[in-house]
């Protein structure tokens, strides 16, 4: 009976993973995305968005077009896989955008109303712990891990080989370098123990972006964006749990050929929830909107609901499952 409710316990943490949400869109991460599993788990996300504002939500640059009104689908698959760096837990990652943007927009001196559709920028992460437990290699490994206060290193780096029209200035893709270096820190609140599980999560965060030389005919420049994301996690029952989620993005000014913008200092929230469909599935829901002032038409205006399954599985937990069915 013991050994049954340890591989219970287990497939019920074993996609913890995360929701892979995609930093291009409102680069919000969702709370959990970097609570710690086994090391050689595999995760296969699948994620849609519908987004809508006065920015391009395929670019994290968040750069705002007054009076511009944007729609966006956005759907993504990608991969993830835990494993052990130094004794430290890591993962990579790697995630594929592809969907629609269209909307009313000046850039450049231009008025656009255009709409797009093909392949976004695909995007690698790195994640490795620096701070807190060390990687989870077994099952009593798993048994006695506690987050406390965790504290990671990541690098995101994106591909500039998405659709791009150099004529548009909405774009799936960006036909430039971009990526992100941060901090992801978990703290755990109370007992760690399903269905009582609180954490409170921080994600500080900078932007970096090359040049695109060729925006409209223009040459278009990004100074680096700082972020900051804020999740207040609870576990509701021992699979359905949720978060209370806030942002700040503050800098990012572009300049297009010598011609510079405002830079962003705006807020965000919103609400997160996930349950735990079964040992391999899990599904999260999520809904973030800025909060602005109206009257201000400098200010980042976007909203974004978010539905995301997560496919996970570890070899040697579909092998205790295994043993249990005998």
């Amino acid at each position: 009976m013991k050994r049954i409710a340890v591989i219970q316990w287990l497939g019920a943490t074993m996609v913890a993973i995360g929701a892979l949400c995609p930093p291009q869109a409102q680069a919000q991460v969702p709370g959990r995305f970097y609570w710690k599993t086994l090391s050689d788990a595999n995760a296969v996300p699948l994620v849609y968005q519908s987004l809508s504002g006065n920015t391009n939500p395929f670019d994290p640059a968040h750069i705002v077009a007054p009076g511009a009104n944007v729609d966006a689908s956005l759907a993504m698959v990608g991969y993830a896989r835990t494993f052990t760096l130094l004794d430290r837990s890591a993962m990579a990652a790697i995630i594929v955008p592809m969907g629609r943007v269209s909307g009313e927009i000046t850039a450049a001196g231009k008025s656009f109303n255009q709409s797009t559709n093909g392949f976004g920028d695909p995007m690698v992460e790195f994640n490795v712990n620096v701070l807190g437990p060390k990687a989870q290699n077994n099952l009593p490994d798993v048994l006695r891990y506690e987050p406390g206060f965790s504290l990671d290193l990541l690098a995101d780096l994106a591909l500039p080989i998405g659709n791009y029209d150099s004529s548009q200035p909405l774009n799936i893709g960006q036909n430039r370098w971009y990526g992100r270096l941060g901090t992801p820190v978990v703290w755990q609140l109370g007992p760690w123990v399903p269905g009582q599980r609180t954490t409170l999560e921080f994600l500080p965060a900078v932007w970096l972006f090359g040049n695109n030389s060729d925006y409209v005919g223009q040459t278009l420049k990004t100074d680096p964006l700082f972020q900051l994301d804020a999740h207040l996690t609870r576990d509701l029952t021992e699979r359905f749990w949720g978060a209370l989620d806030a942002s700040w993005y503050n800098g990012g000014k572009a300049t297009i050929n010598g011609v510079a913008g405002a830079k962003l200092n705006n807020w965000g929230a919103g609400i997160t929830l996930g349950y735990q469909v079964n040992d391999n599935l899990n599904l999260t829901v999520g809904y973030k909107s800025t909060l602005n002032n109206s009257s201000d038409p400098t200010a980042l205006r976007m909203d974004n609901f978010m539905v995301t399954l997560v496919f996970g599985w570890h070899p040697l937990l579909e092998g205790a499952r295994r043993l249990k069915s005998e």
